[in-house]
C-alpha cells in the first residue's frame, strides 16, 4: 500500500508541475505542486527509497513539463520523436538532477534537524544544484510565476532561482502543517497550522508588497531627455535551410534570406522609421568579413552596401572565425563605416553546436552527423548602436542560450549597457510553441534581474518587447512574417542586488549546505571527544623479535623509496606518466612485492592481546604466551615508527622482554593493562606523541571508500577509462581504435598501463595528502587540544573531498582546456 502511496504523491505533483508549466493563472499551483511529494519524502525512511523516489519524480516531471522537448529534439536530428523521448526519460535523473540533492540532502538534515533547518538545507540543495550543473534549456520552478506580474519582480533580488527557493519553502511549510494536523489524531486542532501557514502566506505577502512596490516606482514617469532609438525587429519566417538548400542551393538560400529580409527592412524604414534594423540569429549563414568565396565576398560587400544605402545600422546573425575556430556571431554594421564589432555566441548548444575536442570525433558524428563545429565566446560585450544623427545607446548582445544564462545579461549591465538585443533562431520549436513561450519567459528574467529593457528577434516567433518589469509589451506570432518596432532609450537603471551580486542564490546555498555539514561534523566529534575513552577486551598486535621488526621495516622503506623512485622517475622523463610495460614491473618489484612481503610477515605474527586475571595473554594460531602482569613494569612507544607504531615492554626485573608488540592502538593497549589496576610507567617523551598520533588515526571512523581497493583499484579504474577513451579517440580516431588496428591483446595492454598509471598517481596523491594530514593533526596532539579527534575527523573529509571531488574536477578542467 505505501508502494501505491509514494506513486500516487509523485504522479499528483506531476501532474501540478505539468498544469503550472502552462502559464496563465496556473503559477498559484506553484504554491503547492511540490506537497503530494514531499509528503511521500516524509515517509521514506532509508536513503535508497528516498533515491528511487526522487529519481522516480524527476522522470515524472520531465514527462509531465518537458514532453515536447524530446519530440523536437527527434525531429531535429532525425532519429524520431519516440526514440528521442525515451532517451531523455532514461537521462532524466541526468537532466533534472536536483530532486535528487533535494530529497538526499532533505532527509541527511532530517535526521539530525528540525523541520525549519531541513527546508532550509534541502531549498539550499536544489538551488546549489541548478547552480552547479547547468541544465540544457536553464529551467527552474521560478519561471512558472513569470505570469504574475507581481510576484516575479522578486526576480531583481535573487533571480528566478530565489524565486524556486521561496517556492520551496512555501511548499514545505504547507507539507508540514498537513503532517502536524494528520499527527494530532482526535486532539486535532486549527492552531496547529497557524505556525506553519503563516510563515508560508508571508512569504507570499512579502513577494506580493515587495513586487507592488517596485513595479509602481519602475513605472513612474521617467525623463525624456534621455536619446531613444526605434529598433525594428525583422522576423522573416523562413526555416530549415538544409531543405531549401537541396531544392534551391547554398547560394540560393542566401539570396532568398537576403532579400527578404531587405524588403522587410526597407518597409521597416519606410513605414516605422527605424533607427536601427535587427535581424534573427545565423541569419546569414556563413562567415561574413571572411568570406570563404568570391560569391560570399559579394554578398559581404552587398550587405555592408544596403546597411550605406539604408543609412540606418543593422544587428544580423552570422558566422565568425579566427585561428581557434568558428563561432555562432551577432555583427553590429554601420553605414559609411563597416563592422564596428562582433560578438561571438559564449554558449553555443551542447552538441547541436558545439563538441568538446576530448569528446569529439570521427564515430561520434558518425553516430551524430547534426553535431556542429562552432566554438565558444570569450563572455559578455557591450556595442553601441548609433542613429545618424548621433543618437546612442549602449546594448550587450545575446544569442539563443546565451539568454538562459543570467551571468552574460548582469556582466553586460556592469559594463555599461542600457538594453538587452537578443536574437534567437527558435525555428526547432516551430511545432512545440510551448518551448518557444519558456524561453521568451527565460528571456524576460534577464530584464527583471538587470531593470535593462530587451528586444528580441527570432527567426520565426516570438519575436518581443520586453520592458524592464519583465512585461512583453508586443510579440509576434510563431509563423508570422513580420516587422516590430520598439523604443530603447539611453537610460542608465540603478543596479540592483542581482547585478551588485551576481546569481548568488546558487552560490549561497552552497556555502548553506557546507557550513551545515561542518557544523554536523563538529558536532559528532564534540559528542565523540566527551565520552570518555572506552577499554578494549581485545587488542590486535603483532610480536615481532628485534631482527623480524628490522627485516619488516627495511620492507615498508624499500616499499616507500621504489614509490619515490617511480614519481621521481614519471615527473623528470615522462610527465608523470606511465609509458611503458618496464616500468609497471618497476612498480611491482620495487613497490608492490617489499609491500606483499611486510604483510605476509606481520600476518606470521599477529597475536590477539587480552587480560584474564592476572596475566596478559598473547594468542596466536599456534601458540599461547601468558605474561604476568606483575612482571611488566614499563611500557615505552617505539622511537622510530617502523614497520608501523607499537611498544616495548619492560619487565620488573629490568631488561626488556625479547618480543616488541606492534599495534596500531599502542594507547588501548595502555588502558587495558591500566584496567587492571597494576601500576605500569610509560616512558618516552616524544615517542608518546607519536603513540598519541598512531591512536588518534587509529580511532578515527573510517569509510568503505577509504579502502585501498576501492581508492587505488575502482576510482583509478574509473578515470584511467575516461583519459583512455580519450587517448583512443584522438591517437586511434575512435573509442576501440587501437583495437581495431592492432588487436585485443595491444588494447588490453593500453588499458592495464592507464589503469596503473592512475592508480600509481593516486597513490602519490594520497601519499601527499596524508603527509599533510598527519602533519595538522601532530600539531593539534603537540599543543594538547582536546579536539585533535575533530581535527582528525575534519582533515580527513578534507582530505576525500580532494580525492574524490577534486582529482575528477582537475580531469575535467584538463578535458575542457584540451576542448
Amino acid at each position: 500500500m505505501s508502494r501505491w502511496r509514494s506513486l500516487a504523491g509523485i504522479l499528483a505533483t506531476a501532474v501540478l508541475l505539468g498544469l503550472y508549466a502552462l502559464g496563465g493563472l496556473a503559477w498559484i499551483l506553484g504554491f503547492v505542486a511540490l506537497v503530494p511529494w514531499l509528503l511521500v519524502l516524509n515517509t521514506d525512511r532509508t536513503t535508497p527509497r528516498a533515491l528511487a523516489n526522487a529519481a522516480l519524480m524527476s522522470v515524472a516531471f520531465v514527462a509531465a513539463v518537458f514532453y515536447w522537448f524530446g519530440a523536437a529534439i527527434g525531429a531535429y536530428t532525425g532519429v524520431g520523436a519516440s526514440t528521442a523521448t525515451v532517451v531523455l526519460l532514461v537521462f532524466a535523473p541526468l537532466v533534472q538532477p536536483q530532486f535528487i540533492a533535494f530529497a538526499l540532502v532533505r532527509q541527511w538534515a532530517g535526521r539530525r534537524y528540525g523541520p525549519v533547518l531541513r527546508a532550509l538545507a534541502a531549498t539550499c540543495a536544489w538551488v546549489a544544484c541548478e547552480w552547479l550543473v547547468a541544465k540544457p534549456l536553464g529551467d527552474t520552478l521560478g519561471h512558472g510565476v513569470f505570469p504574475s506580474a507581481v510576484l516575479r519582480q522578486v526576480a531583481d533580488l535573487g533571480g528566478a532561482a530565489g524565486i524556486t527557493a521561496l517556492l520551496l519553502l512555501v511548499n514545505e511549510a504547507i507539507a508540514f502543517a498537513i503532517v502536524e494536523y494528520r499527527g494530532r489524531g482526535a486532539d486535532r486542532s486549527m492552531r496547529v497550522l497557524l505556525r506553519p501557514l503563516a510563515l508560508a502566506i508571508g512569504i507570499v505577502a512579502c513577494m506580493a508588497g515587495y513586487g507592488a512596490v517596485r513595479r509602481a516606482a519602475l513605472q513612474a514617469p521617467a525623463l525624456a531627455d534621455a536619446p531613444t532609438l526605434r529598433v525594428a525587429m525583422v522576423q522573416a519566417n523562413i526555416t530549415d535551410y538544409e531543405r531549401l538548400r537541396k531544392k534551391i542551393g547554398a547560394y540560393g538560400v542566401v539570396r532568398q534570406v537576403l532579400d527578404t529580409h531587405y524588403a522587410l527592412s526597407w518597409s521597416a524604414i519606410r513605414d516605422h522609421q527605424a533607427d536601427v534594423l535587427l535581424w534573427s540569429e545565423t541569419v546569414y549563414p556563413t562567415t561574413f568579413g571572411h568570406p570563404r568565396s568570391e560569391d560570399g565576398a559579394a554578398l559581404d560587400r552587398e550587405i555592408q552596401g544596403f546597411v550605406d544605402t539604408a543609412g540606418v545600422p543593422l544587428v544580423f546573425g552570422t558566422y565568425d572565425r579566427d585561428a581557434q575556430g568558428e563561432y555562432n556571431a551577432a555583427a553590429f554594421l554601420e553605414p559609411g563605416k563597416g563592422l564596428l564589432g562582433v560578438y561571438r555566441k559564449t554558449y553555443p548548444f551542447p552538441l547541436t553546436e558545439h563538441v568538446p575536442r576530448w569528446l569529439d570525433g570521427p564515430r561520434l558524428r558518425s553516430v551524430l552527423p547534426w553535431t556542429g563545429t562552432w566554438s565558444p565566446g570569450d563572455g559578455a560585450r557591450v556595442l553601441p548602436l548609433r542613429s545618424a544623427d548621433g543618437r546612442e545607446v549602449n546594448v550587450v548582445p545575446l544569442i539563443c542560450l546565451d539568454d538562459v544564462h543570467p551571468d552574460l545579461a548582469i556582466d553586460g549591465a556592469r559594463l555599461g549597457a542600457q538594453a538587452i538585443v537578443g536574437i534567437s533562431n527558435d525555428s526547432w520549436f516551430t511545432a512545440y510553441p510551448v518551448g518557444a513561450r519558456l524561453h521568451l519567459a527565460v528571456a524576460a528574467f534577464r530584464s527583471i534581474e538587470t531593470r535593462l529593457p530587451q528586444v528580441r528577434v527570432t527567426t520565426n516567433g516570438f519575436s518581443a518587447i520586453i520592458d524592464d518589469t519583465g512585461e512583453v509589451l508586443a510579440n509576434t506570432a510563431i509563423g508570422d512574417q513580420a516587422v516590430l518596432t520598439a523604443f530603447v532609450s539611453a537610460r542608465d537603471p540603478s543596479p540592483t542586488l542581482m547585478v551588485r551580486w551576481g546569481d548568488w542564490v546558487g552560490r549561497a546555498g552552497a556555502v548553506f549546505l557546507l557550513g551545515l555539514a561542518a557544523l554536523a561534523a563538529w558536532q559528532s566529534l564534540r559528542r565523540r571527544a566527551a565520552t570518555a575513552p572506552q577499554v578494549e577486551a581485545v587488542i590486535t598486535v603483532v610480536m615481532l623479535t628485534p631482527p623480524w621488526r628490522a627485516v619488516i621495516g627495511a620492507l615498508r622503506l624499500c616499499a616507500g623509496a621504489g614509490l619515490l623512485w617511480l614519481a621521481f622517475d614519471m615527473l623528470t622523463r615522462t610527465g608523470l606518466q606511465i609509458q611503458s610495460l618496464s616500468q609497471l614491473w618497476l612498480f611491482a618489484a620495487a613497490v608492490l612485492a617489499p609491500a606483499v612481503a611486510a604483510w605476509v610477515i606481520e600476518r606470521a605474527f599477529v597475536a590477539q592481546a587480552r587480560v584474564e586475571g592476572s596475566l596478559l595473554v598473547l594468542d596466536q594460531r599456534r601458540r599461547r604466551i601468558e605474561l604476568p602482569l606483575a612482571s611488566i613494569d614499563a611500557l615505552r612507544p617505539w622511537r622510530i615508527p617502523l614497520p608501523g607504531s607499537g611498544v616495548d615492554v619492560r619487565l620488573s626485573a629490568g631488561p626488556w622482554w625479547t618480543w616488541s608488540l606492534a599495534s596500531t592502538r599502542p594507547r588501548a593497549l595502555q588502558r587495558l593493562l591500566a584496567s587492571t589496576g597494576t601500576p605500569v610507567r610509560l616512558e618516552g617523551g616524544v615517542a608518546n606523541g607519536l603513540a598519541d598520533l598512531a591512536q588518534n588515526r587509529a580511532d578515527a571512523r573510517r569509510r568503505r571508500f577509504d579502502h585501498p581497493l576501492v581508492k587505488f583499484g575502482l576510482f583509478a579504474l574509473l578515470l584511467a577509462l575516461i583519459a583512455f577513451r580519450l587517448h583512443q579517440i584522438i591517437a586511434f580516431g575512435g573509442v576501440f581504435g587501437e583495437y581495431y588496428s592492432y588487436g585485443l591483446g595491444a588494447y588490453l595492454t593500453g588499458l592495464l598501463i592507464w589503469w596503473a598509471s592512475w592508480s600509481i598517481g593516486l597513490m602519490l596523491f594520497a601519499a601527499v595528502l596524508r603527509i599533510a594530514i598527519e602533519t595538522v593533526v601532530m600539531l593539534a596532539i603537540a599543543l594538547r587540544t582536546a579536539h585533535a579527534a575533530a581535527v582528525r575527523d575534519a582533515m580527513e573529509w578534507l582530505g576525500r573531498l580532494a580525492f574524490y571531488l577534486g582529482v575528477p574536477a582537475w580531469l575535467a578542467m584538463r578535458l575542457l582546456a584540451a576542448g
